[in-house]
């Protein structure tokens, strides 16, 4: 029920914060709350895989493109996450999740998050993800272009090379 509130303050939230370009971070501060811990009363690991679907959100609406995916009926969708767990986050402990897209391909986006706490990092993930319209992948290209972005995609990082290296096919 917590994660619910969480969505609802965070859109509402959202939409007050500054704009963001869409190779900006966004930065949430939360807290674990009582019913994100598991039998190890730490932080559950699917949570931290629910708080990064928040994170996403925030950057969304903050970089104009939730109007666009709700204009277009677009699905934003996720292909494939991989996340390292470093350390535990601890009940009422507070920390913050960056999100950041660090890349693209002609179908994809590449999405770093990385929840800190106390400037040490917590856990890492890289997200794959892309937007799809009516039976059909929407580019990076085409969603770009219509918040009015024109930008060659960045150098794809290593870790997300290594990464796609190992997928299977």
């Amino acid at each position: 029920m917590n994660l619910v509130f969480r969505l609802i303050r965070i859109v509402i939230e959202s939409f007050f914060r500054r704009r963001l370009h869409p190779l900006s971070e966004s930065v949430l501060h939360l807290r674990v709350l009582p019913n994100d811990l598991d039998l190890n009363m730490h932080m559950n690991n699917g949570r931290f895989l629910s708080i990064m679907d928040l994170g996403r959100l925030d950057l969304l609406i903050r970089t104009d493109l939730a109007g666009v995916l709700l204009k277009h009926r677009w699905q934003p969708l996720v292909g494939a996450v991989n996340i390292r767990y470093k350390q535990s986050l601890m009940p009422f402990q507070k920390y913050r999740l960056h999100t950041k897209v660090i890349g693209w391909d002609e179908k994809w986006f590449y999405i770093e998050q990385r929840f800190e706490r106390r400037n040490r990092t917590i856990a890492v993930g890289l997200v794959k993800a892309l937007f799809r319209g009516n039976r059909r992948n929407i580019t990076p290209e085409q969603t770009l272009k219509l918040i009015d972005v024109n930008i060659d995609a960045p150098d794809m990082p290593d870790q997300v090379l290594k990464w796609l290296s190992m997928e299977v096919k």
